[in-house]
């Protein structure tokens, strides 16, 4: 199967400078077709905000919708909107081979702040959403068509703890838990299931002291960007991959956690 005829569903794309925008670029760039999500109600709720440009500048810069790329908008706080955006992307364009969970809510809360709505909505949006856009891949996916690829994302919880991040952490620390059941789940399918854990990525959310600190504890003195990230996607998504199921990928340029 060439870079032609895949088609991808990425999550979590809705600021030029994240991630996810990176990842769907660098999938555009193989000429794969992309279905990407966004949910811009929680970007505007957070310090960083929104895209400046809104979402029509996000996807204009992506090279407009169209005959390669997609988009939905759609609040994985509902249980039903895993299978409602996998369902948009088979509609668009007929299958889907790939499925990038890059999407994340956060909120910062330490344990004497902790609020079980706050721990509910975490969960169903970064670790139950994740599991669900997973159980809808595989139900479309045509196991006669080869490559047939999960990738999520965690970051990092289970290399150190996020005290004051406390509901973030755990519900991404569960996809850590998932990926190898997830993965042995569907191998005798031949669809791989792995995870990324970029570390430290600048886009954007970090104050100046914080990011002090990140710097000085990177071997390379700087954060990681985005597209660095986006090529790991790119290459667990190809078929030089094929071989590679059930990993967590520590992708995070030696990150030393923390240096003073």
């Amino acid at each position: 199967m060439t870079s032609e005829t895949r088609v991808a569903v990425v999550t979590g794309v809705s600021r030029r400078i994240g991630i996810g925008y990176a990842i769907a670029r660098e999938l555009l760039a193989t000429g794969a077709k992309v279905l990407v999500q966004s949910w811009t109600p929680h970007d505007a709720e957070q310090p960083w905000g929104s895209d400046p440009a809104g979402m029509d500048g996000v996807l204009e810069s992506l090279g407009g919708v169209g005959d390669r790329l997609h988009h939905v908008e759609a609040d994985f706080a509902d249980p039903a909107a895993p299978a409602w955006v996998m369902e948009q992307a088979v509609g668009r364009f007929g299958h889907v081979d790939v499925l990038v969970a890059n999407h994340a809510r956060s909120n910062r809360q330490s344990l004497a702040e902790l609020t079980a709505a706050e721990l509910d909505l975490s969960w169903a949006v970064n670790a139950r959403a994740s599991a669900l856009l997973t159980q809808a891949f595989a139900a479309q996916h045509d196991d006669r068509r080869a490559g047939g690829r999960v990738i999520l994302f965690t970051s990092g919880q289970h290399l150190a703890p996020m005290p004051d991040e406390l509901p973030y952490a755990i519900s991404k620390g569960a996809i850590q838990q998932m990926t190898l059941s997830l993965a042995d789940a569907l191998a005798d399918r031949g669809i791989t299931v792995n995870t990324v854990n970029p570390g430290p990525v600048d886009t954007g959310w970090a104050g100046p002291e914080l990011a002090r600190r990140v710097g000085r504890s990177l071997p390379a003195g700087r954060w990681g960007r985005p597209e660095e990230v986006a090529r790991v996607v790119r290459w667990l998504a190809s078929d030089e991959a094929a071989w590679i199921t059930g990993q967590v990928i520590n992708a995070e340029g030696g990150f030393r956690r923390w240096v003073p």
